[in-house]
């Protein structure tokens, strides 16, 4: 449990500090109120084994949508917002989340909102906490909650359908693998004793084959753990969207994704230029954003900013200057959105369609060239015996 130093006033006007521990800020004030003292300044000091508090790890995008879907119903249902986040505590399988759901519920109990105690816990995306505050604004939480579960459910409807196009050839690599190794390690040193019986100069491939097999054996170990600490380094460094192949192919996913979000936090009302701040960390170039926003500070508007950018297709400008034209800036927004992700499906299709034959011939290729490798010499003495 997080642990405060505070500064407050007593009944009497004197200054009081002092520590005390709570589950989160709200309900410390509030344990200060109870005991008749006024707070001024409250920091946060340590948890009770003596480490400073960290920022939690961030709530997953599963649990985001699980989030929204949930808290929009029940406030729909005429619940109150602190019996919504108890529900969602009990029905939460995770002791994190829980945790997070009980601070959450004492934050606004006392008196904060909605959308500052879940931006205060630093733990969900900055554009729901966003839209959020957003809504509470306007009184239209629900509605907005119902938007961000649907852009939710699209972005992992979409991160599904990305890996699907990266799992057939990484499995196909790692069977392929698999077979050369055992070939390499297993076959190859059976043979090799009745290569060197044959007194004959063997073939170039063979002797290549052997010092492969060779060399694996000896330094396999070593070589496999280098490939998985480079493997695991690349999946921690690397988002979904920097390992696919093709930059073209990365860029109108990329679009999709932005221009997805963008169009749906302009509908929450949050300003053009606040929204562009929350969806450029979604771009492997996070920086083409930043100047795009710092020209639209400057009186630009945004099909112009993009335009001026440099980085951007120009069928997606287009459409964006168009709806900015008629007033319907949102609306072209999701339409770029929809038009990238067209695009971006046709080419995973003829991708997947060249990758799958291309990995075939490829192993079937080096297999092939083992095969040959081993069957040479023993043709060869088969000619001798002869």
């Amino acid at each position: 449990m997080p642990r405060f130093r505070y500064t407050a006033y007593d009944v009497q006007g004197k200054p009081v500090t002092g520590e005390l521990e709570g589950i989160s800020e709200g309900s410390a004030v509030q344990a200060l109120r109870k005991e008749g003292l006024v707070p001024v300044e409250l920091r946060v000091l340590a948890d009770r084994h003596g480490a400073s508090r960290k920022r939690g790890e961030q709530v997953p995008l599963e649990d985001h949508l699980l989030f929204c879907r949930s808290l929009a119903g029940y406030l729909r249902g005429g619940l109150t917002l602190s019996h919504v986040l108890v529900l969602l505590g009990k029905q939460s399988p995770s002791e994190s989340l829980r945790e997070l759901y009980s601070g959450l519920k004492a934050e606004v109990e006392a008196g904060k909102s909605l959308g500052a105690a879940m931006r205060e816990s630093r733990r969900f995306r900055g554009d729901l906490v966003g839209m959020v505050e957003s809504g509470e604004r306007s009184g239209s939480l629900p509605q907005v909650l119902d938007r961000a579960a649907r852009l939710y459910r699209l972005e992992i409807s979409l991160r599904r359908r990305v890996r699907s196009a990266l799992t057939y050839p990484l499995v196909m690599f790692g069977v392929g693998t698999v077979v050369v190794v055992f070939l390499l390690t297993y076959v190859v040193p059976k043979l090799s004793a009745l290569f060197a019986d044959m007194g004959e100069s063997l073939p170039l491939p063979t002797r290549l084959l052997l010092w492969l097999s060779a060399f694996l054996k000896s330094a396999g170990i070593p070589l496999l753990l280098a490939a998985t600490a480079f493997l695991l380094f690349l999946g921690r460094k690397r988002s979904l969207l920097s390992r696919l192949p093709f930059r073209g192919l990365k860029e109108r996913i990329t679009l999709s994704l932005v221009f997805s979000h963008l169009a749906t936090l302009l509908d929450c009302g949050i300003p053009l230029v606040q929204a562009l701040s929350m969806v450029a960390p979604m771009d492997p170039a996070p920086g083409r954003w930043d100047s795009v926003s710092e020209r639209i500070r400057k009186g630009y508007r945004l099909g112009q900013a993009l335009h001026d950018e440099g980085s951007f297709p120009e069928d997606a400008v287009y459409i964006v200057q168009v709806g900015e034209a008629g007033g319907e800036l949102s609306e072209a927004l999701q339409q770029v959105a929809d038009n990238s992700w067209e695009i971006a499906e046709n080419r995973m299709a003829r991708l997947a369609d060249l990758v799958e034959p291309a990995m075939v011939l490829a192993l079937g290729a080096i297999v092939g060239f083992v095969v040959v490798a081993i069957l040479l010499p023993i043709f060869d003495l088969s000619s001798l015996i002869r």
